[in-house]
């Protein structure tokens, strides 16, 4: 399927912050999809990475091009916590406070920086550097307690390294994750998840110490994976062992719900029979 871009009648600077580029990057990414809607999402993160948030005008301009209504484009950007209904500074600043973070140390470390910036929750300083946001799990409890930058990981933080963080970010110095390159600024981290590349992908470990330890321990022990084929062949094998060739799987799951089935009358017996010792006393 192609797409020829075709500006609207209604498009002007005055109306729209979305330029041409924009509408024909939008038509270009639901170009990649055998289904065009498909492409939605990452629209979504083009929208945000031209206006900062997904704005009604970004809303209008999905349902356009992908021939759906705006409803349908707003339900999906209300859904998924990565799309934002209001303006977010350069940097976007996610601390983990579910439970294995929280213990680390999260719960500090995001009060610390409350304080530190002056804002609260989904709530963006002054300068209009940093917005701060509590996540409910980063997916990295090996390095916990973890925060994110523009959702690239910095590591086993502290309340004075978080801080130090945010204070390099908002005077502009070059800060770099812990397991990932130079940390962007949002907009251009949301072009990235749009499917532009910014070349960077291979900068920085992919993973730590901490992650390769099941790794390291199996190499050292002789550890392997076992081969699909024989683990498929010993699996039927031990399927058609515990059935039988009598049924005697079968049979053991009807004495086993025969046996609940005595439980629970057994239960009732015993309830009645308390029933009628209470009312003889």
């Amino acid at each position: 399927m192609s797409y020829t871009y075709n500006p609207p009648p209604r498009f002007t600077a005055n109306q729209t912050m979305l330029s041409e580029e924009t509408y024909a990057e939008l038509h270009a990414i639901a170009a990649r999809y055998p289904e065009a809607q498909s492409g939605l999402l990452p629209m979504l993160h083009l929208v945000q990475s031209v206006e900062g948030r997904v704005t009604p005008e970004g809303i209008e301009a999905c349902a356009e091009v992908l021939g759906i209504s705006a409803a349908e484009v707003s339900g999906v950007a209300t859904f998924y916590t990565m799309y934002k209904r209001k303006p977010v500074g350069d940097y976007l600043v996610g601390v983990c406070t579910n439970t294995l973070c929280a213990v680390m140390g999260g719960d500090l470390i995001l009060a610390r920086l409350k304080e530190h910036l002056d804002v609260g929750n989904d709530e963006t300083t002054a300068d209009g550097k940093v917005t701060l946001e509590h996540i409910e799990c980063n997916a990295a409890c090996d390095y916990a307690p973890v925060m994110m930058v523009n959702w690239e990981f910095m590591d086993n933080q502290t309340p004075d390294s978080a801080v130090q963080t945010v204070d390099d970010l908002r005077a502009g110095k070059d800060v770099h994750s812990t397991r990932g390159p130079k940390l962007c600024t949002w907009k251009q981290a949301e072009r990235v998840l749009a499917g532009y590349s910014d070349n960077l992908a291979d900068d920085g470990p992919a993973a730590g110490p901490a992650s390769l330890v099941g790794l390291k321990i199996a190499r050292e022990r002789g550890w392997t994976a076992p081969d699909g084929a024989a683990q498929a062949e010993t699996g039927g094998n031990e399927v058609a062992a515990a059935k039988g060739a009598d049924g005697t799987h079968e049979a053991e799951r009807q004495d086993t719900e025969s046996a609940i089935q005595r439980s629970d009358a057994d239960l009732k017996h015993e309830d009645d029979t308390q029933t009628k010792s209470e009312k003889d006393d």
